[in-house]
């Protein structure tokens, strides 16, 4: 921009009208950081011609600024001439600035033989500027409230922009942190649904997997540390990990857990911390499987169209609960054709409705049976599942929700 050149700035900046008639009702706080006593009061007789609302804060430095700006400032108008600044960089008071006000909106004020520096100051990150020799007070009042303005869109866009990238990722990190069941050879069906209860969250404490060693055998697992934060979402990828490498290195049954709980001992922040767990070991026919609960609810298994609870009376302690701990293996029949549930006590544990009451097995055995009396099966049957105990409880349920199954089809 030549400095010969003397355009009012809302013509420089094309400032939108609406930008500025739209937050036109509403008084505007403004902090004036200039060394100039003259200059200062030259601000507050403007603005009280332009008959704008709101208070005037001014400091002589940005020490001074930096005592004074608060939450209820909406711009800063600085003067770009500060003295004490950096002789090698005329935009070090506003970088300066601009890392101790992020938030706030930021006019540039220079005189009108310095448009190269106002304009450089735009593209540092001042919202605009202003000529200090072509002040008037229908200017100055304008160009504040579109300096809100557009901070106001920059942030919203910021954080739109900030959200999207923020959900790919999520979309990425789930994809390697939920786990790829290994059934390769199995002629079962494998489906699950996972809801963390912390909003915005990608896990909980709630983890899963499901594995076919060698010898043919099918590994299933479901567990819930205690907690919903991100250190017990990451407590329960590496006990899920953990499982699987000793499950395929040939671990089961009492043996596993206990390594497991080792595991857990080690990696946990505080002795506090515990863990269910419940794991089902399938014979490679498919008829009978080795049942393991370590404080963890018991597996449904549904026949002919109808769901019961698999024994739970020798179930052991969570993990981390007691030293030496020991976890009964139960042997149990299957049959020719059938379906696994495991899921976590999130989905049993919400309200069905206005006082205390919760769902628990009782109430979830029972809508799974009528589920598949409707005729649900695989995904649909852990959909329907999920949002019945939504609605059931009134709204989103507070704590993970993970949910397996399992299905044999008779041949």
């Amino acid at each position: 921009m030549p400095a010969s050149q003397h355009v009012p700035v809302p013509h420089q900046r094309a400032a939108p009208e609406a930008a500025v008639s739209n937050s036109g009702a509403g008084a505007l706080n403004l902090l004036v950081i200039e060394d100039d006593p003259a200059g200062t009061v030259s601000v507050h007789e403007l603005l009280d011609a332009a008959g704008a609302r709101g208070r005037i804060r001014t400091a002589r430095n940005l020490t001074e600024a930096e005592r004074l700006l608060t939450d209820d400032v909406h711009c800063i108008l600085l003067d770009l001439a500060l003295p004490g600044g950096d002789p090698d960089d005329e935009l070090a008071a506003l970088r300066h600035l601009l890392r101790l006000a992020p938030h706030h909106a930021v006019l540039a004020l220079t005189p009108s033989t310095h448009a190269e520096r106002a304009a450089e100051a735009v593209r540092v990150g001042a919202q605009d500027y202003l000529f200090r020799d072509e002040l008037d007070a229908r200017l100055l009042s304008r160009a504040i409230r579109y300096a809100v303005e557009r901070k106001r869109a920059d942030t919203a866009q910021y954080k739109l922009a900030e959200s999207r990238l923020r959900a790919q990722e999520n979309a990425r990190l789930e994809r390697g942190l939920l786990p790829t069941p290994l059934l390769d050879g199995s002629d079962l069906r494998f489906a699950a649904r996972y809801r963390p209860g912390r909003s915005r969250a990608l896990l909980g404490g709630d983890f899963y997997d499901t594995v076919r060693t060698p010898d043919g055998t099918v590994h299933a697992m479901i567990g819930d540390v205690c907690g919903h934060g991100p250190d017990e979402a990451a407590l329960g990828v590496e006990l899920r990990i953990a499982w699987r490498a000793l499950t395929l290195a040939g671990l089961c049954g009492d043996e596993l857990l206990s390594t497991l709980q080792e595991v857990l001992e080690h990696e946990r922040d505080s002795d506090e911390i515990f863990a269910t767990l419940c794991t089902v070991d399938i014979s490679p026919d498919g008829r009978g499987a080795g049942l393991c609960l370590a404080g963890h609810p018991a597996p449904l298994i549904a026949r002919s169209g109808r769901a019961f609870l698999l024994p739970y009376e020798d179930s052991g302690p969570a993990l981390g609960l007691l030293p030496r701990a020991r976890w009964p293996r139960r042997q149990v029949e299957l049959g020719r054709e059938w379906g696994l549930l495991m899921y976590t006590d999130g989905l049993i544990e919400g309200r069905t409705g206005e006082g205390n009451q919760r769902l628990g097995q009782d109430g979830m055995l029972d809508m799974i049976n009528g589920q598949l009396a409707s005729g649900l099966r695989g995904e649909s049957l852990l959909e329907a599942a999920v949002t019945r105990a939504r609605e059931l409880n009134g709204g989103e349920l507070t704590d993970d929700v993970a949910v397996v199954l399992l299905e044999r089809k008779r041949r």
